[in-house]
């Protein structure tokens, strides 16, 4: 089975959750609501990848987070291809009243409580993600 490390991090700001909506320019997932996600290169460390996809995603510069928590990696098999699943490796950042800056990957951003999750069509397995870091 083919497999792709994914990093997927959210931001939180007191009670709430950010979430972003893929734009209709990315690849794959598009209009679903998600985290902020990138694919880990080779060798790369997840946490420094997981930085670099919160400022290129949202702007918020890495002196503005602190990292609350990481998660066990989870895998999940993939919707779209067959034989493919994705490793990903969750991690839960803390910003006070950051300032977001979308680029061309999401369309739209949401604060929301972890009861909101599910009014959001999510990527697959958004919630079990985010439950692993809660």
């Amino acid at each position: 089975m083919r497999s792709t490390k994914i990093v997927t991090s959210f931001i939180q700001d007191k009670q709430k959750i950010l979430i972003l909506k893929r734009s209709k320019n990315v690849k794959t997932m598009k209009g679903l609501w998600a985290g902020i996600s990138g694919i880990i290169e080779k060798n790369e460390n997840p946490l420094s990848r997981a930085k670099i996809e919160i400022y290129e995603e949202t702007g918020i510069s890495e002196d503005k987070i602190r990292l609350v928590k990481n998660a066990d990696v989870l895998k999940i098999n993939s919707p779209q291809y067959e034989n493919h699943e994705w490793e990903i490796f969750p991690f839960l950042f803390e910003a006070k009243k950051p300032e977001i800056k979308l680029n061309w990957e999401n369309s739209e951003y949401a604060w929301i409580t972890i009861d909101e999750l599910k009014n959001y069509e999510t990527v697959p397995s958004l919630e079990k993600v985010l439950l692993n870091l809660l």
